[in-house]
């Protein structure tokens, strides 16, 4: 375990789709626990997408031509792959991001998941599907999927491995190629885990890499795409759906949350606490369904209160390629100024630290406490705005309506989380939560890690979904194929035409007596 050496570096700078890497301008890529360069990466051109693209749409024709179960077979190796360089993956995630061991390894075990999911359910969702016909047994209705062409996935920094290539594992699956720009803070995740997609055998032409600026290489992505997946800010993402439907391609993306817990009178507030610990602070809060606001019922309100700023505070945060703490440093700069910024703000309006609230310099340049405030009230910036650090606020609440209302108070609604004293009470608040998932007794993993569902946001949160069968048949176009048989709107053989037309109101009444007309 440790920081990747530079020979490691080396061999996945070869894998940029970059003719002519040596050629190009570099990019200083962190170490985020210390903030010391590692290495450099090259910045890819619009040329250099454009040239990506009409590789990979020359491998994707004869891509697509395989049977489903054939491109499956590559994902299944891919899996194991990652499952036997578990550790030398999670150190890149580590070294590029800061996030804890814990949440390295989470996000290295989430690709092979993803990748198995679509491997063993991929064939059965595209194959072709017979379905009811216009007329019963005289006309054949058949259902099939193409894939859309080549997929452009523009990844961020929080998940660079699994946001990178678990989505595009399924548009490999659907029988696409992919064209995709990492963060220029993380490049080398996407190339540790896009290299093993080549080891398991797939052609390098159909997932290419390419880094460099979102102007320039997102944007030219995004001009060449058959279908654009973003994650990112819903800021950004706006304005690449605009762009997008104007150029009238598909378009999906996880973007934003503010996203709420609600715990109830009932619920078991050890429980409750190291629950609310994973969820606001895993990865450093930097994860967009981490929770940030968590709505106390008054009876149990100073217990639970207490008791977390008393189990965060005692949080071990260092930097460490190990096991031995709980949360690392944040990404960047940035990440530490909006976090402090957003502390200060509430502080100077009123707000109460419980715990944590400053830099942590003497641990490196990106480290920042977990902080629990109480007190924050609209007008400040963390009452609203997503601060995407690791920061909470608990506001007490007379009723669980009123939790439920001020949970939906929001732009947002990607993640929300639920601790009651039973899976009922859980339920019934859960179904009136405006959000695209929602965890009962955990915070986020329950829903992500559950791959056969869709994961995705409402409002502006995002567009689409990934996991589930709508993670994987968005990446096609579906086709339908009807076949007419003896009889059909001209009529039949030696019927006189005039017949046959009164004839047919009363047989399109009759259909009502079978099932699904």
């Amino acid at each position: 375990m440790g920081k990747p050496d530079t020979a490691t570096f080396d061999r996945l700078r070869g894998l940029i789709a970059i003719d002519d890497p040596d050629a190009r301008s570099t990019r200083s890529v962190l170490e985020a626990f210390t903030g010391e360069e590692m290495t450099t990466i090259p910045v890819g051109t619009a040329d250099d997408v454009r040239a990506a693209f009409e590789r990979a749409r020359a491998a994707q024709v004869e891509w697509a031509k395989l049977w489903p179960r054939d491109r499956a077979k590559i994902l299944i190796d891919f899996a194991a792959l990652v499952l036997k360089n578990r550790d030398a993956l999670a150190d890149m995630a580590q070294a590029e991001t800061g996030k804890a061991r814990a949440y390295a390894q989470e996000e290295v075990l989430d690709v092979a998941m993803t990748a198995r999911h679509y491997a063993k359910t991929g064939p059965r969702l595209l194959a072709a599907s017979k379905v009811k016909g216009m007329l019963p047994l005289a006309t054949d209705a058949r259902v099939r999927y193409q894939p859309k062409g080549v997929v452009g996935v523009i990844s961020p920094w929080n998940y660079p491995m699994t946001l990178a290539a678990s989505d595009g594992v399924a548009a490999l699956m659907a029988g696409n190629a992919v064209v995709l720009k990492p963060d220029s803070q993380t490049p080398y995740c996407a190339l540790a885990v896009v290299e093993l997609l080549y080891q398991a055998g797939l052609p390098k032409d159909l997932f290419a890499v390419v880094p460099g600026p979102g102007s320039v290489v997102g944007q030219e992505i995004l001009a060449q795409a058959d279908y654009l997946m973003f994650t990112g800010s819903s800021e950004t993402g706006a304005q690449l759906a605009e762009q997008a439907g104007r150029r009238l391609i598909g378009f999906s993306a996880e973007l934003g949350g503010k996203n709420p817990m609600i715990i109830t009178k009932s619920a078991d507030i050890d429980n409750a606490v190291e629950g609310a610990v994973r969820a606001c602070f895993s990865n450093s809060g930097q994860l967009c369904i981490s929770i940030e606001r968590i709505y106390v019922e008054k009876p149990i309100a100073d217990e639970f209160s207490a008791k977390f700023a008393q189990r965060v505070s005692a949080m071990k945060v260092g930097k460490s390629y190990d096991f031995s703490t709980e949360m690392g440093s944040l990404a960047s700069a940035d990440q530490v100024d909006t976090a402090e910024r957003h502390v200060e703000d509430a502080k100077s309006k009123g707000a109460v630290v419980l715990a944590g609230g400053n830099r942590r310099p003497e641990l490196g340049p990106f480290f920042f406490e977990p902080t629990v405030l109480s007190g924050v009230a609209d007008g400040m910036e963390s009452f609203a705005g997503e601060t995407f650090g690791p920061v909470v606020a608990i506001y007490p609440v007379d009723s669980v309506d009123e939790a439920i209302k001020e949970a939906n108070n929001t732009e947002y609604g990607l993640n929300a989380s639920v601790f009651a004293g039973s899976s009922e009470e859980g339920r019934k608040i859960a179904a009136e939560l405006r959000a695209g998932t929602v965890n009962l007794n955990e915070g986020y993993a329950a829903a992500w890690g559950s791959t056969a569902a869709p994961m995705g946001g409402m409002g502006k949160s995002g567009v689409g979904r990934r996991h589930g069968a709508e993670g994987l048949l968005k990446y096609t176009e579906p086709q339908t194929i009807a076949e007419q048989r003896v009889i059909g709107l001209g009529g039949i053989k030696g019927v006189p035409q005039g017949l046959f037309l009164r004839t047919v109101p009363a047989f399109v009444k009759s259909l009502k007596f079978l099932p699904g007309r």
